[in-house]
């Protein structure tokens, strides 16, 4: 049982770590695109994954009960996003951008910068202020278009995400297992009832008498 719980952990901080690299990876391209919400919603993906890692860890299992329930929450913020570039239903790729970018007109950096992508560009001049505005009109030659990168990236987080929680509610099984197994020899209650007896005054010592025989002079 031992054996199979350090398995369990072991796995699972394994899991979390993979996490780790794929939202950070995540992360940096969001930053180059300026997608403001997935760059929240990755900060915050990254400290409760650090909190599943301490409790799995630290045998804290409140903390890894938290890890559950916000990967729950990750798990179908990534499923949006894959509607969202799917353009499943309602949801529609360019009339609901805003809902990650807050209004910005930021895109994907994947968009114009994806493998084997050239973009045209049309660019105006301010007769005020006498800037250049590149405004870019449409990207070509692309080998894969951004959209299904992106719907990669959430699969990946999806996949993860799954495993992540399948190992977590393993984990607390362990840990439950463990502390009925050691509730069963006694636990703290038995050494505590042993120094107790071991720990008692001289006071409560039962006296006995002490018989002397004299020999025969």
């Amino acid at each position: 049982m031992i054996m199979g719980c350090c398995t369990a952990r072991c796995t699972l901080i394994t899991i979390c770590f993979l996490q780790l690299i794929a939202t950070v990876e995540r992360l940096i391209f969001d930053f180059l695109g300026y997608m403001w919400i997935p760059i929240i919603a990755s900060f915050a993906n990254i400290l409760l994954i650090l909190f599943g890692l301490f409790g799995t860890y630290q045998y804290r299992p409140k903390f890894v009960i938290v890890y559950i329930l916000w990967h729950v929450v990750w798990l179908g913020w990534n499923i949006f996003i894959m509607c969202l570039y799917l353009s499943a239903g309602v949801l529609n790729v360019e009339n609901h951008m805003y809902i990650l970018n807050l209004h910005t007109g930021s895109e994907s950096w994947w968009k114009e910068n994806g493998f084997n992508c050239s973009g045209m560009y049309n660019t105006t001049t301010s007769s005020l202020t006498g800037r250049m505005d590149t405004q870019l009109l449409d990207v070509n030659g692309c080998i894969l278009d951004y959209t299904y990168i992106e719907i990669i990236h959430a699969s990946v987080q999806c996949l993860l995400c799954l495993l992540g929680i399948s190992g977590a509610i393993i984990v607390l099984i362990r840990f439950a297992e463990d502390e009925d197994s050691f509730d069963f020899i006694g636990g703290f209650d038995s050494l505590g009832y042993g120094n107790s007896h071991a720990q008692k005054s001289p006071n409560h010592l039962q006296m006995q008498p002490i018989y002397i025989h004299h020999g025969m002079s």
